[in-house]
């Protein structure tokens, strides 16, 4: 089930009907873990039973986590000294560590299996000569089809486990925690949330108010435009050029990077804003996942804007453990090289992931020595601060984040590879230049890439009306607003949609 169907509207607005007709929260619960289920059921039917196993063995391993003191296993009469009270709850608290343990590995084993092992075995077959490695690799992915999901899935599993480690509550409720695994909105492509933070809103449902029905309808709206209108016509173009490498041109090649970083960021944020509008209407807030991240200055700020939720995952359980900033600046910027590797390696199994993972992090490790740097000379602060500062930081920053998108795009290192060698100085060829903007687009070169820059001044007056002026559309231009966007989806979105990039994922 696509969100951008009237199937899924039809959907919404019959779980509405029953959700809201019931008044006790448990059957409410139950709607939604239902409903869920039909959804994915939709698309993976045959996975549901293994996601429910893999959420009832993170259930109970965080029951076993949640029992912080030692078991009353003695008899109430047994007279134990204090040393040996502490002793038995040293030896406790080596058990619940590696109860999390095992818990970590199962969840991480589970998304090796399902995404890495080809990978592993194509590298492994490259490396050592095997050919049968190779083979056995295709075989797997022709065969095993991994779970849509499964990378927010597992890292939400590893944050519940961490975070009663750390001293939170630890669910008795598994009907609850299920309903927070399986709900339908974040299940698929996140954004990543905390068991916590929507348990505590399904202890307190209510009907929303008028104006946050008008905030649901919008986002969905919004998302919807987002990501049929503008995302998938830039993906055709992105397709047709990065599927015909050999065929295009140093234009043509600069433009599809550009087109592929705003399509990757309105697809994704799009569905972002589908599934929070969607949320709204259950009664549920969803944290944002997005932040004008490409009106940075930093990459370190890049990274607080950008997939939000996966960028405070990486620093509360990655981060942090390894250490963070406290152990001085060497180590600071070894810990951000790892955590961005990892980043990478999460995206997909596929070299490219890795490099564009490794860029980033030297990206962070440049921008930790340069703030090192302009601490200690306070002309060097001053001038980043000042108007040509501000505006060099930004074009840095975006270039490298545009640039690094080829790996993203292109994960196989020949194809990235090729791609940046002839970034300048190369002429396309004439026939794909008329089939690609002509004949497939309707449209000249310099067209388009006028086009593609309206986007970008649209989004530039959207940042600076919401973040300079503070300007914010009110709620009864909204409701008009919304079946003119959801009419324009309808009217000019292309026939066949394009799935969305971050399913892979």
């Amino acid at each position: 089930m696509n969100f951008i169907s009237i199937f899924y509207g039809i959907f919404l607005l019959c779980i509405l009907l029953i959700y809201w007709t019931v008044q006790h929260q448990k059957l409410r619960l139950w709607i939604l873990l239902i409903a869920s289920l039909v959804f994915y059921a939709t698309l993976q039917i045959q996975y549901i039973p293994l996601l429910f196993v893999v959420i009832l063995i993170n259930f109970r391993l965080g029951l076993a986590l949640g029992q912080r003191t030692v078991p009353k296993l003695l008899p109430s009469n047994w007279q134990l000294t204090n040393e040996d009270w502490q002793s038995l709850q040293i030896d406790w608290d080596k058990r619940r560590q590696k109860i999390l343990w095992l818990g970590i590995a199962l969840n991480v084993l589970l998304l090796l299996g399902f995404k890495y092992v080809p990978f592993f075995l194509n590298s492994i077959g490259a490396l050592l000569h095997l050919p049968q490695a190779q083979t056995q690799a295709s075989w797997v992915s022709l065969h095993l089809i991994a779970p849509l999901g499964i990378s927010f899935f597992c890292f939400e599993c590893i944050a519940y486990l961490i975070d009663v480690y750390r001293g939170a509550t630890a669910t008795g409720e598994f009907l609850k925690f299920a309903t927070y695994k399986f709900f339908f909105p974040k299940l698929i492509s996140g954004p990543i949330a905390r068991y916590h933070h929507l348990s505590a809103q399904f202890n307190t449902l209510r009907f929303p108010s008028s104006d946050r029905v008008v905030e649901g309808l919008w986002l969905i709206a919004c998302g919807a435009f987002k990501k049929a209108l503008i995302a998938d016509n830039l993906g055709i173009f992105v397709k047709l050029c990065f599927d015909n490498l050999q065929r295009t041109g140093s234009g043509d090649l600069w433009l599809a990077i550009l087109a592929y970083g705003l399509q990757l960021y309105l697809d994704f944020s799009g569905y972002v804003d589908i599934a929070i509008g969607s949320a709204i209407l259950l009664g549920l807030n969803l944290p944002q996942n997005f932040d004008f991240p490409y009106f940075t200055t930093s990459i370190g700020d890049f990274w607080r804007r950008w997939h939000i939720t996966l960028g405070d995952w990486l620093r509360n359980y990655l981060y942090f453990p390894l250490g963070g900033s406290r152990q001085g600046l060497a180590r600071t910027c070894l810990n951000l090289s790892i955590v961005m590797l990892i980043a990478g390696i999460w995206h997909g199994a596929a070299w490219g992931f890795i490099v564009w993972g490794g860029l980033h992090g030297l990206a962070l490790v440049a921008h930790r020595l340069t703030e090192a740097l302009s601490h200690r000379f306070s002309g060097l602060k001053e001038w980043w601060q000042s108007i040509p500062g501000t505006v060099v930081a930004w074009l840095l920053t975006q270039s490298m984040v545009f640039t690094s998108w080829i790996f993203f795009r292109l994960p196989n290192l020949q194809d990235a590879g090729w791609v940046i060698q002839h970034l300048w100085g190369h002429k396309g060829d004439v026939q794909f230049a008329q089939k690609v903007y002509v004949e497939a687009l309707g449209l000249e070169r310099f067209q388009l890439a006028l086009l593609v820059w309206a986007i970008v001044a649209v989004m530039a007056i959207v940042f600076a009306l919401h973040r300079s002026l503070k300007l914010q559309l009110n709620w009864p231009i909204k409701i008009l607003l919304v079946p003119v966007s959801l009419y324009a989806v309808w009217l000019l979105a292309p026939k066949e949609g394009l799935p969305y990039i971050y399913f892979d994922f």
